[in-house]
């Protein structure tokens, strides 16, 4: 399928059976799980994570990084066909491409079914990563594990909560397959220009200029000047 097309908007975005566990699309994830909104993702609030977002001016966010100790989840929402899942030719050309970076990556069966394990080097040294990917109703999650997490999910126990409980908002708007889906500050976080809570104590934070790319170990989060 071309990755260009659009797809359309004619029908209801869910028939599918609900879910046992997340990511959950909006129309079946269960109430009652406090959730930090950043438009097409609703974070969930677990104890020991921190929410670390990349956003321009406008609050529009790059990138969402949750950090656990040592290890670190990124996290990316695109749009997907109704008719199929995309995450087996996305995963083939990740593989590709680190293939091409002179990266030998690993196929694994994981909990959400085939993964990616890989060992790159980082202006920190050697860093493990693992990428997983979760196809929803006209949606694709990517969530890249980074550090102990990659290599033994256990480690990190609230970074897997996080994504077990991740919500996605896809919204009604026809967009183009692989389109990342809008994300952005909360309202009055951006016009404020300050670094949103989550909904419960322990939750992670948002500073909107903290981040940690794929294949980078967390940094400490910086503040705004």
């Amino acid at each position: 399928m071309d990755a260009a097309a659009a797809e359309d908007d004619d029908e209801p975005r869910s028939g599918k059976s609900p879910r046992a566990e997340g990511p959950y699309d909006v129309t079946e994830a269960p109430t009652g799980i406090a959730q930090l909104d950043l438009g097409a993702l609703k974070v969930p609030a677990v104890e020991g994570v921190e929410v670390r977002v990349q956003a321009d001016n406008d609050g529009k966010i790059q990138q969402i990084v949750l950090v656990s100790q040592e290890s670190a989840l990124q996290l990316g929402v695109f749009a997907a066909p109704r008719s199929e899942g995309i995450w087996d030719e996305v995963r083939a050309e990740i593989r590709k491409q680190l293939f091409n970076d002179g990266v030998a990556a690993e196929e694994v069966d994981g909990d959400y079914g085939s993964e990616l394990r890989a060992r790159v080097r980082t202006p920190d040294g050697l860093t493990d990563i693992r990428f997983v990917g979760v196809d929803g109703p006209r949606w694709l999650v990517r969530a890249v594990f980074q550090g102990p997490a990659a290599v033994d999910p256990s480690v990190a126990p609230p970074l897997l909560e996080c994504l077990r409980k991740l919500v996605v908002d896809r919204g009604h708007e026809a967009m183009p397959v692989r389109e990342p889906l809008p994300l952005h500050l909360p309202k009055e976080v951006a016009e404020a220009g300050a670094e949103p809570q989550a909904d419960e104590d322990g939750a992670g934070e948002a500073g909107a200029n903290g981040a940690a790319a794929a294949g980078r170990k967390p940094s400490p989060r910086p503040r705004r000047k």
